[in-house]
């Protein structure tokens, strides 16, 4: 019988002083998401569509850059000859350019509440897509979990009366994206670069659009808000670079259990230091989905435990 892969990786993090490296560097990129919403609302001077533009040119100059100084361009013409990893990169930039102006939009509308919870139901979306498309295994209790999370998800939408649809629309893309990404051989610098250069016309677009009507805001507000601007393009590219190269060489379901780091953080983010509200209806359905999370680590621990048992 095939061992489960939650088991094989689970037991070679325990088995490894250093863990595992594609492990700490997914966990490290849901730990500086998590901490996004302070940096977002910090531009919040900004137009939304003018944060996401320059957020993607800045990020092209940096990885662009990074790349030209490390590796030349001897990689493009390589790249050129895998039409569907240049296929998958496509769908990933689409996913992930969407992705970040939805974002960027609901925290400066104050709703981080809402993106914290579609980044705790994303990890449902990236099993579903492990079971769906790559023929991951989940045993009876982890199917038990997700459907626990899944009702958590319900009652947020019966309760409030309407369907949380940045929370899913934010969950669906950017489990699509990790899908994509797992899927598309490709250096997780060189895949974004792929997905930098399919969004960085429409970018200048916007920028273009903004100086024509004097509605530019880049070098009209303040040193702090151009140097913040600029400095996005790294902040979006090292957790993206860290997320790629862990996504590739684990399981979609473990991945899913990490991403659960950001959601953490946002929630405490919108609650805490930005005073959303958090209701007695936000506390039941939140409570069902943090406990499916337990109760899928809990089960993925002690199947793990149980393998190991004989040796």
């Amino acid at each position: 019988m095939r061992e489960d892969s939650n088991a094989v990786m689970l037991r070679g993090l325990f088995a490894s002083p250093l863990m595992n490296r594609a492990v700490l560097a997914a966990a490290a990129s849901y730990l500086i998401w998590g901490l996004f919403p302070i940096y977002w609302k910090s531009l919040a001077e900004v137009p939304v569509l003018q944060i996401g533009a320059h957020r993607l040119v800045w990020c092209a100059v940096f990885v662009f850059g990074f790349l030209f100084a490390t590796a030349g361009g001897r990689w493009i013409p390589a790249l050129f000859r895998q039409p569907r990893t240049l296929r998958l990169l496509l769908v990933s930039a689409t996913l992930i350019g969407g992705n970040w102006w939805l974002y960027i939009w609901a925290v400066n509308a104050g709703h981080i509440v809402e993106t914290s919870l579609g980044y705790f139901i994303n990890p449902l979306v990236s099993v579903a897509m492990g079971v769906l498309v790559l023929e991951e295994r989940l045993r009876p209790m982890q199917w038990c979990a997700v459907a626990l999370a899944a009702a958590g998800v319900l009652y947020l939408t019966l309760e409030f009366g309407r369907l949380p649809w940045i929370a899913l629309l934010l969950a669906f893309s950017f489990g699509g994206y990790g899908l994509c990404r797992k899927l598309a051989a490709v250096d997780p610098v060189q895949g974004l670069a792929v997905e930098n250069a399919v969004l960085l016309l429409p970018s200048l677009g916007i920028i273009g659009v903004a100086l024509a009507h004097g509605d530019n805001a880049f070098g009209e507000i303040s040193r702090s808000t151009d140097g913040l601007l600029v400095f996005s393009g790294i902040v979006t590219a090292v957790p993206l670079v860290l997320f790629a190269y862990g996504a590739r060489r684990i399981p979609l379901s473990l991945v899913g259990l990490l991403q659960y780091i950001a959601p953490t953080l946002q929630l405490m983010c919108g609650v805490l230091i930005y005073g959303e509200a958090f209701t007695g209806v936000h506390a039941v359905g939140f409570a069902c989905i943090w406990a499916a999370l337990a109760i899928y680590a809990s089960e993925s621990l002690w199947w793990s435990r149980r393998k190991l048992a004989p040796a």
